[in-house]
């Protein structure tokens, strides 16, 4: 196993392994494959061999403990962990939070999840219920902070509107928060007010402006579809894909880097996305044929995004002037995706996703791209604001 290295980032969860905090505790861990620390030490098994530390429950979010489940929207089972011998306990199932009973044996409950910096990466959800949880049943939380790995420094996006909230937004943020786990803990916390007993778990050695690949730690997959950084760096903007009847390249090798449709012209296609001149990104043709998702076994047409320069990419203006030009490409065949969506049976995923009906709505007027994107900057700036008091670093 590799020595920690001078400028390797350390970790929320090796600062509290390395502390006594847990001694004498029955301990519960949100965490899924990803949690690992830079010697690929997941934190289950170091939890287990710290002495005087009891492990009694492991919570896994979406796609499961082991991120076994590729698709989305399919809830896991609950189950054992065979060489532990501990309760593995789902939170995408017919709960999304712990109930009392799976709580009934931690005396403190840690989370150590890998975000991926976009409001609707469902993970801070399951964090946020964690805490609800905690604070109702009496028990202290502790989360541990991992890397924002797209930065955080940029924030971009309309903050999600009163009405529209769901398992893929719960507070008013915007899509590209540029905030860490921990401090969105604190911020869902303290300012939307669960209320629990948190107790926050700084890194070391990260900077705002670091991506994942600037903090020496391993890139592992936090969900089947998010296998690049290159994905998470296009994700808060080609997620807006799931809204739609296009596909965001699920079922390929590249997911959310490739989109397209069938009967798409792929050269004239990428050809009209190059001349909106977008910073920071060049859109090459692309002919792909998914192998499950949408379009499954059907040849699609339309581009890969390849991020040229990353301090001046913009995901979600990016994704939102994809969706407006695959729409003018196709007008006859261009659909909004019908619900039933992430827990929510009545509103069009397009609108939870965005946070309201005004990007829809915008798209469907065919409104400039570059007005699209003003509409935003009141709602930038106004949490560039609200999120200064919670920043740890």
């Amino acid at each position: 196993m590799r020595a920690t290295l001078p400028g390797v980032v350390r970790l929320g969860s090796d600062v509290l392994l390395a502390s006594d905090r847990l001694r004498g505790a029955r301990v519960g861990i949100v965490c899924n494959h990803a949690s690992v620390d830079h010697a690929f030490r997941h934190i289950v098994d170091r939890l287990a061999s710290v002495e005087g530390v009891r492990l009694t429950a492991i919570f896994g979010p979406q796609h499961g403990f082991r991120s076994d489940v590729q698709d989305n929207m399919v809830e896991t089972a609950h189950g054992e962990d065979a060489v532990r011998r501990v309760p593995v306990y789902s939170l995408y199932s017919e709960t999304r939070e712990p109930t009392a009973e799976m709580l009934r044996e931690v005396d403190v409950l840690v989370v150590d999840l890998q975000d991926v910096g976009a409001r609707i990466y469902t993970f801070i959800y399951t964090m946020a219920n964690c805490l609800r949880a905690a604070g109702r049943h009496g028990v202290p939380a502790i989360v541990c902070d991992r890397p924002n790995p797209i930065g955080g420094l940029q924030i971009e996006g309309a903050r999600l509107v009163p009405g529209f909230e769901s398992f893929v937004g719960q507070f008013p943020i915007p899509m590209r928060h540029g905030m860490t786990m921990a401090e969105l803990a604190a911020l869902f916390n303290e300012h939307f007010g669960i209320g629990a007993s948190l107790e926050i778990v700084r890194m070391e050695r990260w900077r705002r402006g670091m991506y994942g690949d600037h903090t020496g730690l391993p890139w592992v997959m936090p969900s089947p579809n998010m296998p690049t950084l290159d994905a998470a760096i296009v994700y808060p903007g080609t997620v807006l894909f799931e809204g739609t009847l296009l596909s965001e390249g699920r079922g390929t090798t590249r997911p959310f880097e490739l989109v397209g449709a069938p009967g798409i012209d792929a050269e004239r296609f990428a050809d009209a996305m190059n001349a909106l001149d977008l910073p920071g990104a060049y859109f090459r043709p692309a002919v792909f044929e998914p192998t499950f998702q949408k379009h499954a076994q059907r040849t699609c047409g339309g581009c890969q995004i390849h991020v040229l320069n990353r301090e001046d990419f913009r995901p979600v203006l990016t994704g939102v002037a994809l969706i407006a030009m695959f729409r003018r490409f196709d007008p006859a065949g261009f659909r909004w995706r019908p619900p039933p969506y992430e827990y929510e049976r009545e509103k069009l995923p397009i609108d939870i996703l965005a946070g309201s009906d005004a990007l829809r709505r915008q798209i469907e007027a065919e409104a400039p791209i570059s007005e699209i994107a003003a509409s935003w900057r009141d709602d930038e700036a106004e949490f560039a604001r609200l999120r200064k008091p919670y920043l740890l670093y």
